[in-house]
């Protein structure tokens, strides 16, 4: 590892050099790389996190760009990983990175997160969040959450250190009609790249 290229962190006192091995041992899977996942990608990826793991299945659509900032418009069509990975490669070469070219499903999610320390939680849908949930409640491995809806956001840390878990506050999942998708209610660009920075930052 190349110390210097980490020295505005560990040249803080409350962070330091102990801090940073932490996170080169570290195993991160983010599920999703939409507008939630790339910031949380690129900055846990500049920041020195020694595996990060990806899940993504979806190709680039022209919607995606106004968000997802890592994406160019010669990017239309193609699939999200391969992008990701080539671009996350170039930011920090020292990363290993592992891609998961499939969604996230109850036939591979406990295999899937089976070989990380901590999930974060970038996806857009209930089904996935609630699988991601029961998945980390079986294999006692904490989750970061970020949602999104309109100009509002939520953020939080579940099943750590056996506190609160995802459906201890949301026990049952809303139907598809109670509460509509970004595809349906919109975002404003900025706001996932301000709550992906928060799950980060968890």
């Amino acid at each position: 590892m190349n110390s210097n290229r980490y020295i505005r962190q560990t040249s803080l006192k409350e962070f330091g050099h102990k801090s940073q091995d932490l996170l080169l041992k570290s195993r991160i899977l983010v599920v999703g790389a939409g507008g939630l996942g790339i910031p949380v990608l690129q900055y846990l990826n500049a920041m020195g996190i020694g595996t990060l793991g990806i899940v993504e299945g979806d190709k680039i659509e022209i919607t995606n760009l106004q968000r997802q900032v890592i994406y160019d418009e010669k990017d239309i069509g193609k699939g999200k990983l391969e992008v990701v990975l080539e671009r996350l490669s170039s930011q920090n070469s020292a990363t290993d990175l592992i891609g998961h070219d499939t969604f996230l499903t109850k036939d591979n999610a406990l295999e899937i997160l089976a070989d990380y320390d901590v999930v974060v939680d970038a996806t857009d849908n209930f089904p996935t969040r609630y699988l991601i949930n029961d998945t980390c409640v079986i294999l006692d491995k904490p989750f970061v959450y970020g949602a999104l809806h309109g100009f509002e956001a939520q953020l939080s840390v579940f099943n750590y250190q056996e506190g609160p878990t995802y459906r201890c506050l949301f026990p049952t999942m809303p139907s598809s009609v109670e509460i509509p998708d970004c595809n349906i209610n919109g975002v404003l660009g900025v706001i996932p790249g301000i709550v992906g920075s928060l799950q980060a930052l968890e």
